[in-house]
């Protein structure tokens, strides 16, 4: 735990030092907004036979940027994670959905023209879980009584709560962005989020050694610059 904490404080040291660092150039402050679809799953130890859930993500966005290169970005949303078990050859179908406010911190390291840009986005976020919602076609919480149920299967998962409700974890993002006015531009971003928190307890004497959420974002973004 001490470990991932430090690489989520790095990630902070990060995000922050190269828009303090480029300070002698003509700042840009934007705002604007970002919304689109997840791919996730779980990080499990053990592991857990899966497959990826679709969900739904938003935000609003800040954006400090120097006039060459660097800059920074606050953001404010929704995100939906979980995952989805595959029981492969087997009838069933389980997914868990997970929505929480999520809080990123990035770097935005840009490059290109005046109307065309491409960026990299990189650094931590820290998520608040809102509630879970299950959808089965089977009693997850009494396999036993399921005819058919896959034999030697881990199970809690599928009916175990959610403890670990405050996720922290970095992401790393590329995109492109297009200036429709001088003011006005609209962005798409491909983002990856890996959680270094767990959403079971993860003591010796628990099930799980890890239960970390992994997400794919792509969203679809539009920005006003401010000045």
């Amino acid at each position: 735990m001490m470990k991932q904490f430090a690489i989520f404080l790095a990630a902070i040291f990060a995000a922050i030092m190269p828009a303090v660092a480029e300070t002698h150039y003509k700042p840009h402050i934007s705002i604007g907004g970002r919304a689109g679809m997840t791919m996730s799953q779980m990080s499990f130890s053990p592991s857990v036979k899966q497959t990826w859930t679709n969900g739904t993500t938003g935000a609003v966005t800040f954006r400090y940027s120097e006039e060459k290169l660097f800059g920074l970005i606050a953001e404010l949303g929704w995100v939906q994670r979980g995952w989805k078990e595959d029981f492969e050859e087997h009838d069933f179908s389980y997914s868990r959905t997970i929505t929480y406010i999520n809080l990123p911190l990035l770097t935005h390291i840009y490059f290109g023209s005046k109307r065309f840009k491409t960026f990299i986005n990189l650094g931590p976020e820290v998520s608040l879980y809102l509630g879970d919602k299950i959808k089965a076609d089977f009693d997850y919480k009494n396999t036993a009584s399921v005819p058919d149920f896959p034999k030697n299967r881990q199970t809690e998962q599928l009916w175990a709560d959610i403890t670990g409700k405050f996720d922290y974890g970095i992401c790393a993002g590329v995109g492109f962005e297009f200036w429709v006015k001088p003011r006005h531009s609209i962005c798409v971003e491909g983002r990856f989020y890996y959680g270094l928190g767990n959403i079971y307890p993860s003591s010796k004497a628990d099930t799980f050694g890890a239960s970390r959420n992994m997400t794919i974002e792509v969203t679809l973004g539009y920005n006003f610059r401010l000045k």
